[in-house]
């Protein structure tokens, strides 16, 4: 009778051990985690791209450059009628609508006019990954409205460190007829009125004829042969960088 009560007392303190280890949650099971996942977070990937602008003509200003990514679109095409946008960009130099513009993604431009044979590096950076089509726009100011540039060119193979380039001729906005008359050259050569509403030529973009002068035998020209111009008259190099 005293062995059996002697394991009985042995027994006893064992198993009150588990216990006190159960009620205090000692013993966990990996498969019952309740604790919520941490997703992770992928970071958006950034394009970033240097885009150099150099002015080719011998007297023709640049406007500021203005630049900016979008996606599949165009800002001008030959034959068709230019936006307001493009009249106050080509007639006056005034890039601000057109930098605006509900197409643009990103956008930005130079602080001031490029001179003759001038060059302007401007950064450009987006998250966005439809932001692959790029438009550089500039008016020769000079000129009543020719404009050059670049619209809706796919950059979206470029590789990082990659560049690609393009010479660029002149536009007619066809907003403005190209008298070369006093008083509606907005450029150095005359100081004339820039953006006028009304539109007195063919209303439709086209590749521009040149510049006359007075030394060619427009009479009543306030430009010399000094500011024609040949194509190409901008270049325009893209690199990615990021």
């Amino acid at each position: 009778m005293s062995t059996l009560i002697t394991q009985k007392h042995k027994r006893f303190p064992i198993k009150l051990f588990f216990v006190s280890l159960l009620s205090l949650g000692l013993f966990a099971c990996g498969d019952n985690d309740d604790t919520p996942a941490i997703p992770d977070v992928e970071e958006p990937m950034e394009y970033s791209y240097s885009v150099m602008i150099t002015n080719l003509t011998y007297a023709q200003p640049l406007s500021p450059i203005a630049l900016s990514l979008h996606n599949d679109t165009k800002m001008w095409m030959i034959g068709e009628s230019a936006s307001i946008a493009l009249e106050k960009l080509a007639e006056g130099g005034d890039n601000t609508d057109f930098l605006s513009s509900e197409n643009n993604i990103v956008s930005t431009s130079s602080e001031s006019p490029l001179p003759p044979g001038a060059s302007v590096m401007l950064d450009i950076m987006t998250i966005d990954p439809v932001a692959t089509y790029l438009t550089v726009s500039t008016m020769l100011v000079n000129t009543n409205d020719a404009f050059s540039g670049l619209t809706g060119v796919d950059i979206s193979t470029l590789t990082i460190g990659q560049e690609k380039s393009w010479n660029l001729s002149v536009y007619d906005a066809g907003t403005e007829k190209n008298t070369e008359a006093a008083g509606t050259i907005p450029g150095p050569a005359d100081g004339g009125v820039g953006f006028d509403a009304s539109r007195d030529d063919t209303n439709l973009v086209s590749y521009h004829t040149g510049i006359v002068s007075k030394d060619d035998g427009l009479s009543n020209s306030v430009l010399t042969q000094a500011h024609r111009f040949d194509n190409p008259a901008v270049k325009v190099t893209i690199t990615r960088t990021k």
